[in-house]
């Protein structure tokens, strides 16, 4: 089981890699845009953060609730606009700094809570 949670964890900061890669990839781009990587990005987060909490509780950890919950909400809220903007041929700049500054908010949830 140990071995399921570590895979899920490196899939999880997979979906991470690939959602801020995608920000910064764009970031002296002139016109910003959700591409696929963000899309999938998500997704990924979304299902292998909720894996990791189930996998987690089947262990036995400790599980943080309310840091769990604040992250699946911000996540929520990225997966949102991603979802929303992602046939769009272009993003205002608010919606594109949106997903990225969300995506730095759950990290820093992650480490300091």
């Amino acid at each position: 089981m140990e071995i399921l949670k570590n895979v899920a964890l490196v899939l999880h900061f997979v979906g991470l890699a690939s959602i801020l890669g995608a920000f910064m990839v764009q970031m002296k781009a002139p016109t910003k845009r959700i591409d696929a990587a963000m899309f999938h990005g998500a997704l990924t987060q979304l299902v292998t953060g909720l894996a990791l909490v189930g996998i987690n509780e089947a262990l036995g950890a400790d599980v943080n609730n309310p840091k769990v919950g604040t992250k699946l909400v911000v996540l929520l809220v990225i997966t949102a606009l991603v979802w929303r903007n992602r046939k769009a041929q272009s993003v205002s700049t608010a919606v594109w700094g949106a997903v990225g500054g969300l995506t730095l908010l759950n990290v820093v949830v992650a480490v300091f809570w």
